[in-house]
């Protein structure tokens, strides 16, 4: 597998900076980034997210991406969605309504 290389964050220096890449094959977007500080982590465990469980699984983590890189992941997202990404099926709220509206 040979990941896709979309950005990287500008900020930073040359070690360690947050990256992102596309997995061709799953179209998956990997990323590398900070790693949460402990109250951040604190609060996704204690978080009640409907049909998610309390806590972090042991093979998940939880990440920051830093705001100014959101067009890098946007680019992520894109260059995925043209890799063949499936599109998400609408819910029948949704039918008729123009693109953008909430």
């Amino acid at each position: 597998m040979a990941l896709l290389f979309i950005g990287i964050d500008p900020n930073t220096g040359h070690n360690g900076s947050p990256t992102v890449w596309v997995d061709p094959d799953s179209r998956d977007l990997v990323v590398q980034s900070y790693i949460a500080d402990e109250s951040t982590r604190q609060e996704c465990v204690n978080s009640t997210t409907p049909g998610h469980v309390k806590g972090i699984p042991d093979h998940e983590t939880i990440i920051r991406v830093p705001a100014h890189m959101i067009e890098i992941v946007r680019e992520a997202c894109d260059a995925a969605e043209r890799n063949g990404l499936p599109q998400l099926v609408e819910s029948s709220a949704d039918v008729g309504r123009p693109p953008g509206d909430a």
